[in-house]
């Protein structure tokens, strides 16, 4: 289904889409955690670019297994992008919590489960930033390793 939009693959135009959207609902998501006065005015925002990314990760992984069968087996980079959406769920669903709760709260007990939430939303960013990088370091790799060469330059 996602092979190829006028003759080019939508693999490397879905994976720049999701490269720059789920880093920034990272970032974001990192930020209303620990700057609360942020939550209401950016947290839909940040929830929204959390809503995209996630969404698009299932496209990349699908349009990467269709560039597959015209460019060869990626290796480890297919598996660590099939992994991608166990990452990109949670941020989402940590996400869109802390802001729902942060909009809900009242004092005493919420105070303590927002700000656990916010704990681990911080913590699904970082594990979030980490795959992002991983998936695209193996993916660079595998596209561009045997054209490049490190002597090149030389």
């Amino acid at each position: 289904m996602f092979d190829l939009i006028d003759g080019l693959p939508w693999h490397p135009l879905v994976v720049h889409a999701v490269v720059v959207l789920l880093p920034l609902a990272v970032l974001g998501t990192i930020l209303i955690a620990v700057v609360p006065r942020w939550r209401r005015p950016y947290g839909p925002l940040v929830v929204a670019a959390a809503a995209v990314a996630t969404a698009l990760v299932p496209v990349a992984t699908s349009s990467g297994e269709a560039l597959e069968k015209h460019v060869g087996d990626p290796g480890e980079h297919a598996e660590l992008g099939d992994q991608l959406i166990w990452f990109a769920v949670p941020l989402l669903v940590l996400t869109l919590a802390l802001v729902v709760l942060e909009r809900r709260s009242g004092a005493g007990a919420r105070r303590g489960l927002v700000a656990g939430v916010a704990v681990l939303a911080v913590i699904a960013s970082l594990a979030t930033a980490v795959q992002v990088y991983r998936v695209g370091e193996s993916g660079a790799r595998a596209a561009w390793a045997d054209r490049v060469s490190s002597s090149a330059g030389r």
